[in-house]
């Protein structure tokens, strides 16, 4: 696989990459070729320990076990298929302190168990995009945020940031108000340090982070560490119009709704005729089904009755887009067809859970108790 190919597989459904070319000179590309340079990826013998790993890229993502995971949580875990398949080391770190720090939205006692949870909904989402989640370290924070050396460099980077740099750095991802908690200020310097403790040449995460990261790309070097390359992801929209909320069920799809409300949620979603601004359900199309489609080599179909056009065949996104703002396609029959697509999306990570009642249990009780 060359060059090109492997940054078109890690730069595409992103929202912004940081910068382009430092990911183009992470990858190889020499900028002599428009081709770039045949680059040895075979991310199996790297899995297994054979090959050489010096120079490979490594690339990691940190998700806060807080609330029950759900299609925007797969959207960007669908992307580690990309990076695995384009030759990456990649790493997943279950960020258990920072659930803490953030105004509590984990209770300290429920950490282990939101943790396992998580990393249980994660592996399941990362073999249903089509990747071998055996490929991939996962991490709890507490195995490296609680040592010495981290410790040392987190007072040393608090010495020296002051408190409204942190506060702007955060703004999108921490919980504010006008008398903050001291963890919700240490939280943008420990993620910044995650960085570099766990030698990651790129820090992904949705376009919420971006503050965080552009703080890290300043306060690493400083401490003598390289700044990450950084990809963000975009922010979807919930299904009930505007932003998800995470206290919304009407706005998300859980992935393990049973197949009847993921069905009622779809079909009561935002999704006005031929509008695509903040219509969840062509987010959730672009940037999920479709590309885990791609991955098996299938079109989407939706089926429609003789008198209202038969069936028809979208081998890629953009054409189901381009008929339905020329509204072509009824919002309905999109919203029939994707409301099966998406179910069967989330019906293995689902079916994970349907013999594990424990973990949800155990993570959520007062919901599942």
């Amino acid at each position: 696989m060359d060059t090109a190919e492997r940054y078109r597989l890690v730069a595409r459904n992103t929202a912004e990459v940081v910068t382009e070319a430092e990911l183009r000179d992470l990858l190889g590309d020499d900028g002599d070729s428009d081709d770039g340079e045949n680059v040895d990826v075979d991310a199996e013998a790297k899995a297994s320990g054979n090959g050489d790993e010096t120079d490979v890229p490594t690339i990691y993502i940190g998700y806060a076990p807080t609330g029950e995971m759900h299609i925007a949580h797969f959207t960007t875990i669908r992307k580690l298929a990309d990076f695995l398949h384009a030759g990456l080391d990649v790493t997943v770190l279950v960020a258990d302190l920072h659930a803490h720090l953030d105004d509590e939205k984990s209770p300290f006692p429920l950490l282990d168990a939101r943790s396992a949870y998580y990393r249980e909904a994660i592996t399941g989402m990362v073999k249903a995009a089509g990747a071998d989640p055996e490929a991939i370290e996962f991490i709890q924070g507490r195995e490296f945020e609680l040592d010495s050396d981290y410790s040392l460099d987190l007072l040393r980077m608090a010495a020296d940031t002051t408190v409204a740099r942190v506060r702007r750095a955060g703004s999108e991802v921490v919980r504010q108000s006008e008398t903050p908690n001291l963890g919700g200020l240490i939280y943008p310097l420990l993620q910044s340090l995650d960085v570099a403790a766990l030698d990651a040449d790129i820090a992904y995460g949705g376009l919420d982070q971006r503050g965080i990261y552009m703080l890290s790309r300043e306060v690493l070097p400083e401490h003598g560490y390289d700044a990450p390359v950084c990809l963000f992801a975009p922010l979807l929209s919930g299904l009930s119009g505007g932003k998800m909320s995470a206290s919304d069920e009407a706005s998300k799809v859980n992935v393990t709704d049973p197949t009847e409300e993921v069905h009622e949620k779809i079909g009561a979603a935002y999704c006005p005729r031929g509008e695509i601004e903040g219509n969840g359900v062509l987010e959730y199309l672009q940037y999920l089904v479709f590309p885990i489609l791609d991955e098996r080599d299938e079109p989407f179909v939706i089926e429609r009755p003789e008198q209202y056009g038969g069936d028809v065949t979208y081998g890629s996104y953009d054409a189901l887009e381009a008929d339905f703002v020329a509204e072509e396609l009824h919002p309905q029959d999109l919203k029939t067809a994707a409301a099966a697509y998406i179910d069967d999306t989330v019906s293995p990570v689902r079916a994970r859970f349907a013999d594990r009642p424990d973990l949800l249990r155990e993570a959520y009780p007062e919901r599942y108790d």
